[in-house]
């Protein structure tokens, strides 16, 4: 009977989270409010949040609670899409994306139209205006996913948008909002945007080399800060 109450628990939350109605850094309803709203024990509780974090939907802090990390893909990920949420899985698609999104630079400093421009601009002015990780998180993805798009190949946009915004790597303690200090983040958004920057100015300059070096870059900083915060982090959870 346990094992069918977590298991229900964990479909309805699971399927709360897929559909965006707790967003990306959200806090769980509380294990008080979890008990009341479903009739369940603390221990089904517990034991359905564990699940969640084995499936990388969660994150939690001792003392502050769980947190959602995932946000729903904009569009359904294509067939045997593999979604990357340990540190180890990031590293890996950080290592697949420096090779297909160097590859898509190159292409889109080549052909790239002035409308395709204009969305790595407004991507650009977005991901500096965001007012909140979940935010930063799609604008960063917008601007990679444009810069698939003005590569002009099929199979790198189909890429790209499979993945969704959940391919960016975000540490939790970003999402949840907790664990490092708004100064820290600012630099670290910072230094992406400056990345970010230079990709978009190569593109612009139609210098192939340059933009695909400027993505190879940033992709490598990214896996460094995965790291860093792997590292930091490995305490907390």
């Amino acid at each position: 009977m346990t094992r069918n109450l977590t298991a229900s628990l964990v479909d309805d939350l699971r399927a709360r989270i897929v559909d965006g109605s707790f967003a990306p850094g959200e806090k769980l309803p509380s294990e008080n409010t979890l008990i009341a709203e479903h009739g369940v024990s603390r221990t089904v509780v517990r034991e359905a949040i564990t699940r969640l974090q084995a499936e990388g939907l969660v994150h939690t802090r001792r003392g502050a609670g769980s947190f959602v990390l995932i946000p729903p893909a904009a569009e359904p990920a294509p067939a045997g899409a593999r979604a990357a949420r340990t540190p180890e899985e990031r590293r890996h698609l950080l290592t697949f994306r420096a090779a297909v999104e160097s590859e898509a630079a190159a292409l889109a400093a080549g052909q790239h139209t002035g409308p395709q421009l204009a969305l790595l601009d407004a991507a650009l002015e977005a991901f500096a205006a965001a007012g909140t990780p979940a935010a930063a998180m799609t604008c960063d993805f917008d601007f990679h996913r444009a810069i698939a798009e003005a590569s002009g190949n099929p199979y790198i946009i189909d890429a790209i948008t499979g993945f969704g915004p959940a391919m960016i790597a975000m540490p939790p303690h970003r999402l949840e909002g907790a664990g490092g200090s708004a100064s820290a983040d600012g630099s670290r958004l910072s230094r992406v945007a400056a990345e970010h920057q230079s990709i978009r100015d190569a593109i612009a300059a139609r210098d192939a080399v340059a933009a695909a070096a400027a993505m190879r870059t940033h992709l490598a900083n990214s896996r460094r800060r995965l790291d860093a915060e792997s590292d930091a982090g490995s305490g907390q959870a």
